[in-house]
């Protein structure tokens, strides 16, 4: 806990979390902690160094930080540059700070992409230890029948090991194919497009509808939206921030 720095109000009030007066109410209430103790009035912090904590969950308190959702379409790379030169989906952020793509989506998939520069959020949503999940909607081809989704839940062979047990549900059958909605706690390189091969139904479409709690919800292919704090924080609990 810095000795110097702001204000334990200022600097919440500053994170987006309300007014000064406000921050002072839930201080005096014991609901915030600094660095695992319970704050008190007049206390001060560095942003930079100290660990703020509001009824048990982390608050992002780094001004540089920034976090946005992009539905990425069909086309579009997934990292910040690309040697052949193709667009990247930093392209269509075009923020005035240096970002990158939590993750990857393959360049034919589409759907909800976290771009951000917290790396520590980054490293906690791709581990494998943390089981993220991910949430698609898989429009493949042929008829999925019980037997390909029971196999898809329990789990199938790929070449680099057997995939971990999924939620699957059909959502509904399609001209020439069936629509699936696959939730996954993995982040493999192309891992449903690779399972729904394995039993017989090839991917046509592919988007991805929820990482964690956010939903992709009504935004436009193509378009992206900074986060609420709320989201911030509540992705930072999903992976024990």
């Amino acid at each position: 806990m810095a000795e110097e720095g702001e204000r334990l109000q200022k600097v919440l009030a500053h994170a987006g979390l309300g007014s000064r007066r406000a921050m002072e109410e839930l201080i005096a209430a014991g609901r915030v902690k600094v660095n695992g103790r319970r704050a008190v009035l007049g206390v001060r912090v560095d942003p930079t160094k100290d660990e703020v904590e509001l009824d048990g969950s982390r608050v992002p308190l780094q001004q540089d930080l920034v976090h946005y959702m992009l539905n990425k379409p069909a086309g579009i790379v997934s990292t910040a540059s690309d040697p052949q030169g193709r667009p990247t989906v930093v392209e269509l952020v075009d923020l005035p700070v240096r970002v990158w793509p939590v993750g990857r989506l393959d360049t034919d998939s589409e759907g909800l992409l976290l771009i951000t520069n917290d790396g520590e959020l980054t490293h906690r949503l791709t581990h494998p230890r943390y089981e993220v999940p991910k949430t698609y909607l898989a429009e493949v081809k042929g008829t999925a029948g019980p037997k390909a989704i029971k196999q898809l839940i329990a789990g199938v062979e790929l070449e680099d090991g057997m995939t971990k047990r999924a939620r699957v549900s059909l959502v509904e059958a399609t001209r020439g194919g069936t629509l699936l909605e696959i939730t996954i706690t993995e982040g493999r390189n192309r891992q449903v497009r690779r399972m729904c091969d394995a039993v017989g139904h090839p991917v046509r479409r592919l988007v991805r509808t929820t990482l964690g709690p956010l939903q992709l919800g009504r935004l436009k292919p193509g378009t992206f939206r900074k986060l609420s704090l709320e989201e911030v924080r509540a992705l930072y609990r999903v992976c024990g921030l």
